[in-house]
């Protein structure tokens, strides 16, 4: 390994390091000034499962974090992963892409008619 995948591997460990220590900080501080409740679905959470309520940042910004808590809402892990889904989505969709009909225009059963052969007329008994 040579000197700059040494300080780019270097550079990663900190950045993980102090992403870590800062969450922990202000999880830690929200845990304490807002009730272990998730913001979103209400599920209320003990020391037993207290790992899976996460701290979101309403404005998206990790480092904005206010001691009284003003950025911050208390959520499940789910309702953390659809709030961040909502933001991504649009993001991916395709602009290009044609504009959806709200409307259905496949008929399935259009033909079905014709394939039973359910013209009065004729007798289907043998």
């Amino acid at each position: 390994m040579d000197n700059h995948e040494q300080r780019l591997d270097k550079a990663v460990v900190d950045a993980i390091r102090a992403r870590d220590t800062r969450e922990q900080g202000y999880r830690a501080q929200s845990l304490k000034i807002h009730p272990w409740v998730c913001g979103r679905c209400g599920r209320e959470f003990n020391e037993k499962n207290l790992h899976e309520l996460t701290v979101h940042h309403k404005d998206h910004n990790h480092d904005n974090n206010p001691p009284d808590g003003s950025n911050w809402e208390n959520l499940c892990i789910y309702c953390h992963d659809n709030e961040h889904a909502r933001l991504v989505d649009p993001q991916t969709a395709d602009p290009h892409s044609e504009q959806r009909s709200s409307t259905a225009t496949h008929k399935p059963f259009s033909d079905l008619a014709k394939l039973l052969n359910t013209d009065p007329d004729t007798d289907n008994a043998e």
